[in-house]
Formats: C-alpha cells, sequence, structure tokens
C-alpha cells in the first residue's frame, strides 16, 4: 500500500489521479486516425469474438442537457464492425442521461467530471448522470471517469445487458488477454469519513475531535479533488451490472488507478454484479468511506485484487478473484494507518474494517507469496471462503503487527491448501499466534485438499464443509448455506453479465474481454 494521499496533475485538460499500484513502467494504448481497419485480433479467449461488419455506426449523437453537449468525433472500427463516437464533455453540469443506441460508443476523453465538489458538509445531490444498460464507454491513456463529491452516478446494467467501460485497443481488436493500462479508470467520492486527514492531523481514540473535517484530497497542481465528510449513509448513486476493462494507465511511475476506486462513498451507494478485467494496477481501491458491495469478480490484476485503507468501513459478499500467472502482488491488501502522519504510533479513527464472506481467491501470481495480507491495525473478517494458492511456499493468510492481530473480527469455514506456511505472523505476532487465531474460529482448515473444478466451482470438499453465518456479523450479508462464491453454478451470481478470457471463462453470453458484445 502506498500513501494513501493521492494526487491528480492537471496537464492541458488532462489530470493524473494518484493510486496503490505496481511498479512498472507501463505504455499507452494505440493512438492515431479514430477511423481505422485493424489487424487482425490476437488468438480469441474461450468465447469467439464476432466476426468483421455486424455493427454500423449511429447516424448521430443524442442530445444532452449539458451545455456544449456531446461532440459527434467521427467513427471507429473494429472487429465488431463500424460505431458512431459521442465524446463525452469535460464535466457534466446538469442531470444527463446517456442512452442504448446501436452503433453508438461514448468516448472518455481525458478526465471527465460528474459535477463539481458540493464540499464537506453539503447535502442532497447536486448533479446525476444515467447511463442505460449496454451503453459501452471507451477511452485511452490518461483518460479517466470521476464522480465528485455530492454528486451521483446511475449506472446500471442488466444481467443480460452489462455497461462496458474499456479501451480504444479493446475496440480497435487489438487487447489480448494479457493487455493492460489503456486508460484510466472509474472513481467514485462522496461524503462518509475517511481517517487519514489530508491536514495530517488526525482523529484518535484519545483525540476523537482533533479533525472534525477530516478528509483526504486527490491533490492536482490547479484543482483539489476532495473527498469524505460526516455522513455514514451518504450516497454516490448506483452502480450495478457493470465491467470494467484493460484499466490501470501509468500516469506517473507508480501511479496508477484501478478499474473501480472509491474514496469516502457512503452505505448509501450500491455497487452490485461488478467486473474488474485486467487493471494494471489494483483490481479495485476502497478510500474510507462504508462501502457495502455484492458480486465482484476481479480477474487478472496486476496489484493487489483488493485493496482497502483509510478507514474504509466495508462489506464484500459473493467475491470471486483470479490471477493472472505473470503479474499480481495480494488478493487482499487491507491497511489502516497506525502513524499518525508525525511519526508518532496509534491508530486513527474510524479503523479500517472490512468483512468478506462467500468467497473464492485463486492466487495464480508468482510474484505474489501471500493471498491475503492485513496490516496497520485493521478489523478484518473472513467467513465461507476457499482460497487457492500458487505454491506449497505461498501464504493464505498474513498478520503484521501485534495491533492487527488482536482486531480480528474472526476468521470462519475458511479453507486453504497451504502446505509449507500456510499463515504468517510479521512485525511482531509469530506464526503461531496468528494460526491459533484462525484455530479460535470454526470450521477453518488451511492445509485443505481442494476440489475446485472450472476454476472456481466448488467441489465436494469444498460443499462439505459447514458454513458460517455471517448475518451475525453484518445486517448487509445474506445467509450461506455453503463456503465459497460458486456452489455449483457460475451463472447463478456471475453469468452474462461478466466476459470470457483464458484467465477464467465464466460461459458468458456476452463474449470474450477482448471483443465488444453485439446486440
Amino acid at each position: 500500500m502506498k500513501n494513501i494521499q493521492r494526487n491528480l496533475i492537471l496537464g492541458a485538460s488532462i489530470f493524473a489521479l494518484a493510486g496503490c499500484g505496481a511498479d512498472e513502467i507501463v505504455s499507452p494504448g494505440t493512438s492515431g486516425d479514430i477511423v481505422i481497419n485493424p489487424s487482425p485480433s490476437p488468438s480469441p479467449s474461450p468465447t469467439a469474438t464476432p466476426t468483421q461488419g455486424m455493427v454500423t455506426p449511429a447516424a448521430g449523437c443524442p442530445t444532452i442537457a449539458t451545455p456544449g453537449g456531446l461532440t459527434d468525433a467521427g467513427t471507429i472500427s473494429g472487429p465488431t464492425g463500424e460505431y458512431r463516437v459521442c465524446q463525452l464533455p469535460a464535466r457534466f453540469t446538469a442531470d444527463d442521461n446517456l442512452p442504448f443506441i446501436n452503433g453508438l460508443l461514448y468516448e472518455i476523453s481525458g478526465r471527465v467530471d460528474v459535477g463539481s465538489d458540493q464540499g464537506f458538509s453539503s447535502t442532497g445531490t447536486d448533479v446525476t448522470v444515467s447511463i442505460e444498460p449496454g451503453v459501452i464507454l471507451f477511452a485511452q491513456a490518461e483518460s479517466f471517469f470521476l464522480v465528485n463529491r455530492g454528486n451521483t452516478i446511475e449506472a446500471n446494467g442488466t444481467a443480460t445487458n452489462p455497461i462496458i467501460w474499456t479501451s480504444r485497443d479493446n475496440v480497435l481488436g487489438v487487447s489480448s488477454d494479457s493487455s493492460d493500462a489503456q486508460w484510466g479508470g472509474v472513481v467514485l467520492l462522496g461524503r462518509a469519513p475517511v481517517s487519514d486527514c489530508s491536514t495530517q492531523v488526525f482523529n484518535t481514540a484519545a483525540a476523537p475531535t482533533a479533525n472534525p473535517q477530516c478528509e483526504q484530497q486527490l491533490e492536482g497542481t490547479t484543482i483539489a479533488t476532495p473527498f469524505g465528510g460526516n455522513n455514514d449513509a451518504d450516497s454516490s448513486g448506483s452502480f450495478t451490472f457493470n465491467q470494467i476493462r484493460y484499466s490501470g494507465f501509468e500516469l506517473q511511475q507508480s501511479n496508477e488507478l484501478q478499474s473501480l476506486t472509491t474514496g469516502g462513498v457512503g452505505s448509501g451507494t450500491t455497487i452490485n454484479n461488478l467486473l474488474s478485467f485486467n487493471s494494471s494496477d489494483d483490481g479495485v481501491e476502497f478510500f474510507g468511506g462504508t462501502v457495502n458491495v455484492r458480486n465482484l469478480a476481479v480477474i487478472g490484476s496486476s496489484d493487489d485484487s483488493i485493496d482497502a485503507d483509510s478507514g474504509v468501513q466495508g462489506n464484500l459478499q459473493s467475491v470471486v478473484v483470479v490471477q493472472r500467472t505473470t503479474t499480481g502482488d495480494s488478493i487482499i491488501e487491507l491497511d489502516s494507518p497506525d502513524d499518525l502522519g508525525d511519526g508518532t504510533p496509534g491508530n486513527a479513527l474510524p479503523q479500517s474494517r472490512v468483512q468478506v464472506t462467500d468467497f473464492t481467491f485463486v492466487q495464480r501470481s508468482s510474484a505474489s507469496s501471500q493471498a491475503v495480507r492485513a496490516r496497520g491495525g485493521p478489523a478484518l473478517g473472513l467467513t465461507n471462503g476457499v482460497i487457492d494458492v500458487d505454491t506449497a511456499a505461498d501464504v493464505c493468510i498474513r498478520i503484521d503487527e501485534q495491533i492487527t492481530l488482536d482486531a480480528i473480527i474472526g476468521i470462519d469455514s475458511v479453507v486453504c491448501d497451504g502446505v509449507d506456511r500456510p499463515v504468517r505472523g510479521s512485525s511482531g505476532p509469530s506464526d503461531a499466534a496468528v494460526q491459533a487465531v484462525v484455530d479460535a474460529g470454526t470450521n477453518n482448515n488451511l492445509m485443505f485438499t481442494l476440489t475446485l473444478t472450472n476454476t472456481i466451482v466448488n467441489g465436494a470438499s469444498e460443499n462439505g464443509v459447514t458454513a458460517f453465518d455471517a448475518t451475525a456479523r453484518s445486517s448487509f450479508f445474506d445467509a450461506s448455506t455453503t463456503i465459497g462464491a460458486v456452489e455449483a453454478d457460475i451463472s447463478a451470481n456471475f453469468g452474462d453479465w461478466t466476459c470470457n478470457s483464458t484467465i477464467m471463462d465464466f460461459g458468458s453470453a456476452t463474449g470474450a474481454c477482448t471483443s465488444l458484445p453485439v446486440s
């Protein structure tokens, strides 16, 4: 986890938003004329790519309420046909709707803002942007989409008609199952509490009101982009049945975006049925706020698959993570600041608190040594989970520092195929102390013989483990009868709103992640 104060660098109208990330320098997507007849696509993923010429361009761009409207940027061609390109405004200043129209794509060019920041103590909603099922938005290089604090998005696809956020290379048909970092990502900001105050004056147990307006800044050279507030139930809108592909462009060395980044997002926000595919940094990252997510699939991230920090209060249910073999760090990295910014030890408030239930984690990266890592004093809860580590030397659960071990909420009905060192203590606690916490839970076995099929589907052994009643720990959770994310049928929770790849084939009718779906 890198410093949670992220930077937005303004150049022309392009900003660089900082995030946790891998250290490699990545190259941008393609550039040049927008009408392109690409060379043949790479070898297809498990579901075949549609053939050339299936789509014809829409006649023009729809009208929106924001002054200046959409810009007709001509057409773009790829293996699935030719599309009208309608470029989004740099800032939405009025309530707007982006309709689905056959043969039309929306382009995110540079930084696209929804509204402007409404302030720490503001109420209500200024600007709402709605996006209809089936809409495809694309971008390249430094471009990203940001919903400012006090504004909302209503991006609600359907189980068979998801909204797709992707790269220009994906449209052109030149992305592969190893591509990433081709555009920025999606950022949602809100008015729920955060723990890492930009002023470096933190609230603590000894001084809980030291900073009554604790907020963080996504800093830019000319525009500050704050998040955080005092409303746990704040709403940044609704984000359901969305795919975010090939995100994480490296805007500065070691500074990338995730597929989805949230900052101070409150529990009034709905985030369900989200696929992150091949993000060059984290799959999703949560900075503070009160975040609840159901049906989350993170496939092929180059850094951590799920990263949480800055006092986040998070509940995640029904989660699938599958790494690439060539890249990726921890599946979960959970932090809570145990340094008050001036070198003084202690926990800032709110303490990060994340619970995950009904999950299947498949670690495949040779660069990763542990599947789950918690450090800095956060409260971690794991229930009804299956962890498949890559090698005998890889660690299922790592806990750094005694303060973190003391904060464990509980680990129950979790299995992992650990061999040499299934748990690890670091910077204080011993391996034996971590194992004792695992043993204090119910139905845990971190040296389990897995019988998974199709990468994530439970076999007889997994279905034979008694599930834990996670509803006792969060009212957000539904009761489960089995452990893991997929008892028998992938389509039950991860159906046609996902896409297929050689990393994870969901059997989705949407098709391959390397292609666009054709209605």
